[in-house]
């Protein structure tokens, strides 16, 4: 019996995770993400799905982050009928999460279109609305962790704590083949969550396997050894100095987890007088939400910290209106922000940041991974100056980093994890990562726990026929929606974005007008040069 795999996403980055999953019995996916950083990758939102969506058959789904399940409801919206199968915890966070993307959607499309009309450019439709997402929540079907459930004829599932996220899962998978000894076992990781996480249990899964699809956002990384103290430490030494500076304290968050354990922290460190007592402003209506979902799963969580009194601080202030978040910008002096996304792609950190950044008293604190392409990596990367929508913004504030909350194991974890999931008899696959994370971690893991030739790291719309001995790719090259190095690449907006900020420099830099005719006449040579 043939059983294919498509990768639709994560394949060389880290966003738009989708596996499509075929059997003689029909279709299946695992995850349906939505693309995020630059806009080549993006523009697949708007695209067609590489499937039919009303020939699947079911939705597994690893957990909540947008980029595993942020295109479920235009899947719904154009024909997809199945159940699709969630921990409670993911359906209770989705219920929130789905909406607010449709929200946000519009409401940014609406503004672009407002910019096109100006510019006689033609109207955009958002990638799907509120409506739609609100729709889609009818398809969830609860699934419990360690029970095993039946997907469709001939392949089950069962649902192991990745230990990534309130809800979050590795999706065990059997296919039964009645001409083989035992069924066909693979194991998806989803995001795997780091070994002493706040809030969070080590991940668990099972063993002897003939597949695992393993995530790989920090495989070439290593971080420091840290525990929960140390953690906090570092952080009140970040908020500090923000505080001496006497400017805001952005922190760009995930809405959902990330943001929870910052405001534990930052709490804890108020009350015990580690820090500054400052108000906290959580400046998302998702966040906000997430966070009650957090108080009424405080029982699930970590027992040794009291979760539901520190959510309930008076120092945090929730503004969850657009005009509570504009009376914010009024403030001056030491205050904390917290505000999605976290990779500062959309939502109301990106006013915050149109706010500060030129600010030298401003401080900017990136907890998480800031994807390819995304303003995240670029202030990571020490860029002097950005374009947020369309304006040119210098960036003056001290950028800062800290990486003890990242709900990822680093490459040394999810080596160990990968470890613990052996025997794994005929194949591990790379995914979730950029091309050196998956390098990296491919590196770490060959020979010592698995033979190279073992190791595959798949490109988007790669498939692979897994009921051979090995896995085989078969041709999809006509296929493939996006060339191999489209993925992993700057697109042409992120060059046009740096020639922009480049141009504006050297004409500001130039002598005198006479100087700055000269620069533009050269430039103008050369648009009709190559035209």
């Amino acid at each position: 019996m043939s059983i294919t795999v498509r990768f639709c996403g994560a394949a060389r980055t880290v966003t738009g995770s989708s596996y499509l999953f075929q059997t003689a019995s029909g279709r299946f996916l695992v995850d349906c993400g939505l693309f995020q950083g630059q806009k080549t990758l993006k523009e697949l939102n708007y695209g067609g799905f590489p499937f039919r969506p009303a020939d699947i058959d079911a939705v597994l789904l690893t957990h909540a982050h947008i980029d595993h399940s942020g295109l479920l409801p235009k899947l719904v919206r154009e024909g997809f009928g199945g159940p699709i199968l969630a921990t409670r915890g993911t359906i209770d966070l989705c219920s929130w999460m789905l909406p607010d993307a449709g929200n946000i959607q519009e409401s940014e499309v609406a503004q672009l279109n407002r910019r096109n009309a100006a510019r006689g450019r033609k109207e955009v439709e958002p990638i799907y609305t509120q409506a739609d997402a609100l729709a889609t929540l009818q398809s969830f079907r609860p699934v419990d962790y360690e029970r095993w459930i039946d997907v469709m004829s001939g392949v089950r599932a069962r649902y192991w704590n990745a230990g990534h996220l309130l809800g979050s899962a590795s999706i065990e998978l059997e296919f039964a083949d009645a001409g083989a000894t035992r069924p066909l076992r693979v194991l998806l990781s989803g995001d795997v969550g780091p070994e002493a996480k706040l809030l969070q249990p080590d991940p668990q899964a099972p063993s002897d396997l003939d597949y695992v699809i393993s995530e790989s956002t920090y495989g070439d990384r290593v971080r420091a050894v840290t525990t929960p103290e140390q953690r906090r430490q570092h952080l009140a030494i970040e908020v500090r100095d923000a505080a001496a500076a006497r400017g805001a304290l952005l922190i760009p968050a995930f809405a959902v987890e990330r943001t929870q354990e910052l405001i534990v922290d930052l709490v804890d460190l108020m009350e015990r007088g580690e820090i500054p007592a400052a108000p906290i402003f959580l400046d998302s209506p998702l966040a906000i939400h997430a966070t009650e979902v957090f108080r009424q799963n405080a029982t699930s969580l970590d027992q040794t910290v009291d979760v539901s009194r520190l959510l309930n601080s008076p120092h945090l202030k929730f503004t969850e209106t657009v005009a509570e978040s504009k009376a914010i910008m009024r403030l001056s002096g030491f205050h904390i922000i917290i505000a999605a996304s976290g990779m500062c792609d959309a939502g109301r950190i990106r006013h915050h940041l149109k706010h500060w950044l030129w600010n030298a008293h401003a401080t900017v604190l990136l907890t998480g991974f800031q994807a390819n392409g995304t303003l995240g990596r670029f202030l990571q990367n020490g860029t002097k100056a950005v374009r947020i929508q369309g304006e040119e913004i210098r960036v003056a504030a001290r950028i800062r980093m800290i990486d003890e909350y990242s709900g990822h194991a680093d490459g040394a974890g999810i080596a160990r994890w990968i470890a613990a999931r052996r025997p794994i008899a005929r194949g591990l696959f790379l995914t979730h990562g950029e091309e050196n994370a998956i390098a990296g971690l491919a590196d770490r893991v060959a020979e010592r726990i698995l033979p190279a030739a073992k190791i595959y790291q798949p490109m988007l719309d790669d498939v692979y026929e897994l009921s051979t001995p090995e896995p085989r790719v078969l041709d999809v090259d006509h296929r493939r929606r996006l060339a191999p190095e489209a993925v992993t690449r700057l697109d042409w907006h992120n060059e046009m974005s740096e020639l922009m900020l480049d141009i504006n420099d050297r004409v500001a830099a130039a002598a005198d007008d006479r100087a700055r005719g000269v620069i533009i006449r050269r430039l103008r040579r050369a648009l009709q040069e190559n035209g």
